[in-house]
């Protein structure tokens, strides 16, 4: 399948991303550079200077909510991807409402209760849509303990063990490795790979 093949197939198919930080800003941007129809983005939160070191966002748009920040990002990116924007604190039962009509939605929340909120919403309400989640990205190196392991419609990208705490940091490099392997399994699942 050559790339205009891959940019038709997924100029028709949408996607939602939970959460805006690290993985949901750079897993938005890779599927966005491929082109990917429609993406959903879904925060509550705005930009911070502490969010620069591993988050796609600018110094300039500190202040901004995510949600706009990355949707204007995505336009300089890539302008034929639409981008639907809820400034919202996600809950069990805003989910299927926001994430209504999606072929995947990505998990890229910080807190594991939330975490575990999304799985079993998705999983409960919205069985038929596929759930990639982030799990175990803190810290540095380590490369060869990220990987991708599938239970049904649920896909977890990550090394599922390191917690995010102020010895082991999230940093840019695993941060963004997890979120292109996200990005890299929702290809997966929309291309039929």
């Amino acid at each position: 399948m050559n790339f205009q093949q891959i940019t038709e197939i997924l100029g028709t198919k949408r996607v939602g991303i939970a959460g805006c930080g690290g993985l949901g800003s750079n897993c938005a941007i890779a599927l966005a550079r491929v082109g990917v129809g429609t993406i959903i983005l879904a925060d509550f939160d705005v930009v911070s200077r502490d969010n620069l070191n591993r988050q796609y966002y600018f110094l300039d748009q500190v202040s901004m909510y995510k949600t706009d920040a990355l949707r204007d990002n995505i336009g300089r990116i890539n302008p034929s991807v639409g981008v639907i924007t809820h400034q919202v604190r996600l809950s069990a039962d805003l989910i299927p409402g926001v994430f209504r009509g999606c072929d995947v939605i990505v998990e890229a929340f910080d807190q594991a209760d939330q975490k575990l909120m999304i799985i079993e919403t998705v999983q409960t309400e919205m069985k038929d849509v596929p759930l990639v989640v982030g799990v175990g990205m803190a810290g540095w190196g380590m490369n060869d303990t990220v990987h991708c392991r599938r239970a049904g419609n649920l896909y977890i990208c990550g090394d599922e063990t390191s917690e995010i705490g102020p010895d082991l940091p999230p940093i840019a490099p695993r941060v963004g490795m997890v979120a292109n392997m996200e990005a890299n399994v929702v290809l997966e699942i929309l291309l039929g790979a």
